[in-house]
């Protein structure tokens, strides 16, 4: 196998860290990228390629892309979009601000950032496109419908890429994690703090219910995943001859991606109310 040069979003832990590291040990150049300026330096520190880049900000988009550009000797092939968040909350308590900034990460910095990198792969003549979406781009679950909506953007795109890309040699393929362990669920309870008015809400006892799940040590549900199982994924979409269109992780996000499209649309509301 020939080491590609991959770029990753989001590696300061979690799904992005541990896939830069599994890539690194196979070989592959990783240009690991990170929002916060210290994730990058303790990066470095650990032997990567680091760059700073903060998805909600075009000109750190712009100027932590061309660095990588330096890092990868102009060739880059394989993007894996995995930076993101989740911004808890009643769809009736979300602001216009929270849904921008949840949509301003998850869907148009990485869209800025993915547009950037197809005429460098275009000119190569091959490339590999990965987004981390979630099993909520396939179903959706009660208070979780900014993440749900961008999620669901996410596939969108993903989907309308491949398509416009056919021909192209670029290859793009959709990750889809069920429960992963991370600090995804720590982070989402901060934004839910931030930005959730609990004591005005209809919703308040169904928050405390959600507080103490996001609160949680450890693994919250059943059939939650280390993120390597997210990593091995990634792996099989960069190095595999034949990638796949999308990349199932964890039973729950087969199970539903099943039932979506077998039970008839009330039975599966049904079912999710209960999940």
């Amino acid at each position: 196998m020939t080491p590609k040069t991959v770029l990753i979003t989001g590696c300061s832990s979690g799904i992005g860290y541990e896939t830069a590291v599994e890539l690194k040990k196979r070989g592959h150049k990783v240009i690991a990228s990170a929002r916060k300026a210290q994730d990058v330096k303790r990066l470095r520190q650990e032997g990567f390629d680091a760059v700073q880049i903060d998805l909600a900000d075009s000109g750190s988009i712009q100027t932590g892309f061309n660095e990588a550009l330096a890092l990868a000797n102009r060739r880059i092939d394989a993007l894996f979009n995995n930076s993101g968040f989740g911004q808890p909350g009643a769809v009736e308590d979300l602001s216009r601000d929270s849904l921008r900034s949840q949509f301003e990460t998850n869907v148009f910095g990485t869209q800025e950032l993915t547009n950037l990198v197809i005429p460098l792969m275009r000119k190569q003549g091959c490339g590999r496109i990965i987004y981390n979406s979630s099993i909520l781009g396939l179903v959706a679950m009660s208070y979780r419908g900014a993440y749900n909506a961008s999620k669901y953007a996410l596939e969108g795109i993903a989907d309308t890429l491949r398509l416009e890309l056919h021909g192209s040699n670029i290859a793009v393929s959709l990750i889809e994690p069920g429960p992963i362990l991370s600090k995804f669920r720590e982070n989402s309870y901060a934004l839910f703090k931030q930005n959730i008015a609990v004591e005005r809400s209809i919703h308040k006892e169904k928050y405390q219910a959600m507080a103490e799940r996001l609160n949680k040590e450890g693994a919250a549900v059943p059939f939650t995943l280390p993120a390597q199982a997210v990593a091995d994924k990634v792996v099989h979409a960069i190095e595999s001859d034949c990638p796949k269109i999308h990349y199932y992780v964890t039973l729950p996000t087969y199970l539903f991606a099943t039932l979506k499209r077998i039970l008839p649309a009330g039975w599966l509301d049904a079912l999710l109310r209960r999940v």
